[in-house]
């Protein structure tokens, strides 16, 4: 049988359950236990009717009805197979949703695992995250499954609608609520018990299904929003992606070749015909003329080195008056960069600036506003001598997933470092570093050079030697120009509209914890069971 559920009243304090470890006050919330809703909203009371009760009294009453995964050598990375019984994880945990990725394990390792089974209709809890407590339910589709380490599987009684009891986990109101007892540097954690001592707003069996009922009615209006919102967004990404690959074919402007046949087609018309046009300097002689500088005004250490060729094989074929160049010819450094071996190294206040892969992005911006990192001077000076950047120089991560954050490096700061992640791309006369990072952002460049990647583990690595051997697409220096111009004005129109669609969003996911927000304060259906 549940645990007695403690009767609410209008005035006096409710009674403490028995085996509570942590007080109300340490969770966060009242113990004042009133029948109005003024005050719902923090926790302090509730409808007449309904109860806070902890997630352990929820529970129902058979063995391990509330458990944690396995941990240790239990469980490991090696057990993982391609098919059989699933693993639940924390990937799998969604904002009140099932996310289904998918980890397996064979059924021989599944039987010694048991203990830890999940079926369908139990509650998963995320143990470890941003945002604690954070839960979904098990469908029927995932089968036989256990919970990994950090996944909590929570049983309800059959007195209570496990989806109720689903939303209340992910309302706000649950979230902050529990805040207090979150724990863990950097790692946001709450531990089994604590997570057993975590307070739901209960209404009465009846009620809680209506409740459901028109939260799924609103949710589902609101998602169908979501669902366009979406659409949107996946057409502005395949918009952007066409975009560049048509810049990357010649295809997005008129050719300097196109150009001058037209012109001379016009001056043939009008009788004005000269002996000999002028000629436009091609992708080719523009390459030859930049390696010819670099190798008569090389003061590098050693003997100069010419940068390899191409490997053209199998590329498409591109327009009159282009070439295709290595990376490290057009390039005047394409170098990785390196990690203190000290962690002391790093300073919150040092003078330089250290770059990291999330600060990269997809866009050629640089957030250096997320997590941002310094080293001092003499650090940049000397052991981290070999990773300096310099404004202008293109950025792009080498360890992923994903690859191919593509970042400008800006002025703010003269000079920069960065790490081992981070490759860096320094454009010599030969070629925009606009464009260039516009050819490292597309898939007609990006695809093969992913291609080169090796997978360990999970994570995948580009060679600096490939970044280096990359082929290019070369165009005549004023047609590089009006690619870049003509590829950021289509692009600042996406941006435009996928700030848009992001605003929408965050305003749907605002709108969800409206809803719940009534839902657990009594205000979205009527009392008497119509809605409200």
């Amino acid at each position: 049988m549940p645990a007695k559920p403690r009767a609410a009243a209008p005035t006096g304090r409710k009674k403490i359950a028995q085996g509570q470890e942590r007080s109300d006050d340490a969770l966060g919330h009242e113990s004042q236990n009133t029948a109005s809703t003024d005050g719902a909203k923090d926790g302090g009371s509730l409808p007449v009717g309904w109860l806070l009760q902890t997630v352990g009294e929820l529970a129902a009453k058979e063995p391990n009805s509330i458990t944690d995964g396995p941990f240790g050598s239990k469980l490991k990375t090696e057990h993982y197979t391609r098919s059989g019984p699933r693993v639940i994880r924390l990937t799998n945990i969604g904002d009140g949703e099932f996310v289904d990725a998918h980890a397996h394990i064979s059924d021989d390792h599944f039987s010694t695992l048991k203990k830890h089974r999940i079926f369908s209709g139990d509650i998963v809890i995320a143990a470890l995250g941003e945002k604690l407590p954070r839960a979904c339910l098990i469908p029927e589709a995932v089968g036989a499954a256990i919970v990994k380490a950090d996944c909590i599987r929570f049983r309800p009684s059959e007195e209570h609608s496990p989806k109720f009891l689903n939303y209340a986990l992910n309302w706000e109101g649950t979230q902050k609520r529990t805040s207090s007892i979150v724990h863990g540097v950097g790692r946001p954690r709450l531990n089994l018990s604590e997570i057993k001592s975590i307070l739901l707003p209960i209404a009465p069996l009846a009620e809680q299904r209506r409740i459901v009922g028109e939260i799924e009615k609103q949710f589902t209006r609101l998602e169908a929003g979501v669902a366009a919102l979406q659409r949107v967004r996946a057409n502005l990404k395949r918009y952007r992606a066409a975009v560049l690959k048509a810049a990357c074919e010649g295809r997005l402007v008129p050719t300097e070749a196109e150009l001058q046949k037209s012109e001379s087609r016009k001056r043939k018309a009008e009788g004005s015909m000269r002996k000999a046009d002028a000629r436009y300097e091609t992708g080719a002689e523009l390459l030859a003329r930049i390696l010819t500088e670099r190798r008569q005004n090389w003061q590098g250490r050693g003997q100069y080195k010419e940068p390899a060729e191409p490997d053209t094989a199998g590329l498409p074929a591109l327009p009159d008056g282009w070439c295709y160049a290595s990376a490290e010819q057009v390039c005047s450094t394409v170098a990785s960069g390196s990690t203190p071996a000290a962690p002391k190294m790093f300073s919150g206040s040092g003078e330089v600036p250290f770059l990291k892969v999330y600060n990269l992005t997809h866009n050629g911006a640089l957030n250096f506003s997320v997590k941002p990192t310094f080293v001092k001077r003499q650090t940049h000076e000397g052991p981290l001598a070999r990773s300096r950047v310099f404004p202008h120089d293109v950025l792009m991560n080498i360890v992923g997933p994903p690859l191919g954050k593509v970042s400008f490096v800006p002025d703010t700061f003269p000079e920069w470092n960065i790490n081992q992640a981070i490759v860096v791309f320094r454009p010599t006369q030969a070629i925009q570093n606009r464009l260039l990072a516009y050819w490292l952002l597309s898939d007609h460049v990006l695809g093969r050079l992913e291609r080169t990647a090796k997978a360990t583990a999970g994570q995948f690595n580009l060679q600096v030697t490939a970044c280096r051997k990359l082929a290019l697409p070369l165009p005549p220096l004023a047609e590089q120009a009006r690619i870049v111009a003509e590829v950021e004005r289509r692009l600042s129109v996406v941006e435009e509209l996928e700030a848009v669609v992001s605003a929408n969003l965050q305003r749907a996911t605002r709108l969800r914890q409206s809803i719940l927000q009534k839902a657990f304060t009594g205000e979205l259906v009527r009392r008497g069971g119509e809605d409200g």
